[in-house]
């Protein structure tokens, strides 16, 4: 029993750490981005939770003239589940204080911005767009209550 509990202790002490370690890759990434921001616009004043908000719920026109936001296939809340809304696709949810996998790669992560921003925008968003957007990623850490 006692080996069980070791063991149990050392399972829940790892994934802690690999959780906090892709939290740090956000938080890594939303520095980098802000550092790009502040390069193209000195007058950009660091990443805003708020401002991340605001783009991840913008709905924006498509080429199909329908619109569409983050928020459509991550839903309102991103520490939920998602689902696309076109394939019904289930998506883990995009905050990283809820699925520790988010940011673990962080290639990954560039490449994930790019298609999106493509698909959604029509171009790959900006520096100070993607520090925002995972400040406000980082703020969300509570999933919705199921009714």
């Amino acid at each position: 029993m006692k080996k069980l509990n070791i063991l149990l202790a050392a399972s829940l002490g790892f994934a802690a750490f690999v959780a906090h370690a892709d939290v740090a890759n956000a938080v890594k990434l939303e520095k980098k981005y802000a550092l790009f921001a502040k390069e193209a616009n000195p007058e950009y004043s660091g990443p805003s939770a708020v401002d991340g908000k605001f783009f991840f719920n913008r709905k924006i026109k498509l080429a199909n003239g329908k619109e569409a936001a983050c928020a459509s296939c991550h839903t309102q809340n991103p520490a939920d589940e998602g689902k696309h809304i076109v394939t019904n696709k289930p998506i883990k949810p995009l905050s990283p204080m809820v699925n520790y996998k988010r940011f673990s790669d962080v290639d990954k992560v560039e490449e994930q911005f790019t298609l999106h921003c493509n698909d959604i925008i029509g171009s790959d968003c900006t520096a100070a767009e993607k520090a925002n957007y995972i400040a406000y990623l980082l703020t969300e850490k509570t999933p919705s209550v199921k009714k």
